[in-house]
């Protein structure tokens, strides 16, 4: 089941996507709560209600008439208003190609535990503009990753049924302004104005029901739900990354292990994977040049449409918007 927040006068609600045709909750079940964090709020009654509702739908006692064409809506985030947002370190591939590319050694410690930072859940969008400042323009960067919501309460959770608490899969770009980032982390406390201006999820949930063919075992060693599932980015039309859901070696379940020791977790937290190997500017970049000593970095400019495909999830499309202002905190730097 393909779950899809909308704007619906002023409002954020929630509705189902049957073969390109959005059916609100309220055409499902009456009972069906209307917007996405009250659906997860409630996620056992409203998710089997859902399914119910999509049945009928297929079965066809649900007219075609009742639905209405996802391209004519104000598409939004999946989860328009997550409770929090963790973003994980999940893919050594990507970790172990950025490492090398600085000339820095594979940190034995990643394959000891598995590691995730906050960002801005306030700054959490979908599909279209992304609104960027100046500096963000100093090697602004995408980020191609899965993510999941949780979908019931919890704490303490074990890896063997964390799979239990994820409410589905959803397309993530994290995105990033590489200047502001790594000045930043030279003080050990970042990311944070590297990372906070812009999350990007969607376009729609994806319930596990809807996985399950494409499920594959964790990597040796590691426990819970793992997904074949293909990863591209193109830019402009231009593909540049290639990568694969299944070469993730923590899996969500580990991860929401790690996050809700000693804290709860609660419906609407949402989890990225990190980065997929290829999957942003960063490393393409630093293995371009270490590689070709006259390659060229690209970076992402105004204008430009990133689109992020992930087989059986959709594509996530944005376009980058630079913002009429001129401020920079760049430029307020102290000189020392």
């Amino acid at each position: 089941m393909k779950l899809v927040s909308y704007l619906s006068e002023g409002h954020d609600r929630v509705a189902i996507l049957v073969d390109g045709l959005l059916y609100d909750a309220e055409v499902l079940h009456p009972d069906l709560p209307q917007s996405m964090s009250i659906f997860l709020s409630y996620w056992e009654d409203a998710y089997s209600m859902a399914l119910g509702g999509e049945m009928m739908i297929k079965e066809g006692k649900i007219p075609k008439s009742k639905g209405f064409a996802y391209d004519s809506a104000t598409i939004l985030a999946p989860v328009p208003f997550p409770t929090s947002c963790r973003d994980g370190y999940a893919f050594r591939q990507h970790v172990e190609a950025a490492r090398r590319n600085r000339k820095a050694p594979m940190i034995p410690e990643f394959d000891q535990y598995p590691i995730f930072y906050f960002t801005n859940h306030h700054s959490i969008q979908g599909p279209g503009n992304i609104q960027c400042m100046p500096d963000h323009f100093e090697k602004l960067d995408f980020e191609l990753e899965v993510a999941i919501v949780v979908c019931k309460h919890g704490r303490n959770i074990r890896a063997e049924e964390a799979d239990e608490y994820i409410g589905g899969l959803m397309i993530m770009n994290d995105m990033s302004a590489r200047r502001l980032q790594m000045e930043e982390m030279l003080l050990n406390l970042g990311p944070a104005k590297g990372k906070d201006f812009s999350t990007v999820i969607g376009p729609w949930l994806v319930t596990l029901d809807e996985l399950e063919q494409f499920e594959v075992p964790a990597q040796p060693g590691h426990t819970g739900k793992n997904y074949n599932l293909r990863m591209q980015c193109r830019v402009n039309g231009k593909q540049v990354s290639d990568g694969n859901m299944k070469d993730m070696n923590w899996t969500f379940a580990e991860i929401i292990e790690r996050a809700s020791y000693g804290v709860d977790l609660y419906p609407g937290d949402v989890i990225g994977s990190g980065t997929v190997g290829t999957g942003c500017f960063l490393e393409l970049n630093g293995t371009g040049k270490l590689n070709y000593p006259d390659y060229q970095e690209q970076w992402l400019q105004p204008g430009d449409v990133v689109e992020l495909e992930v087989d059986g999830l959709g594509t996530l499309s944005n376009t980058i918007i630079q913002e009429e202002d001129d401020f920079s905190l760049l430029a307020r730097k102290k000189s020392v």
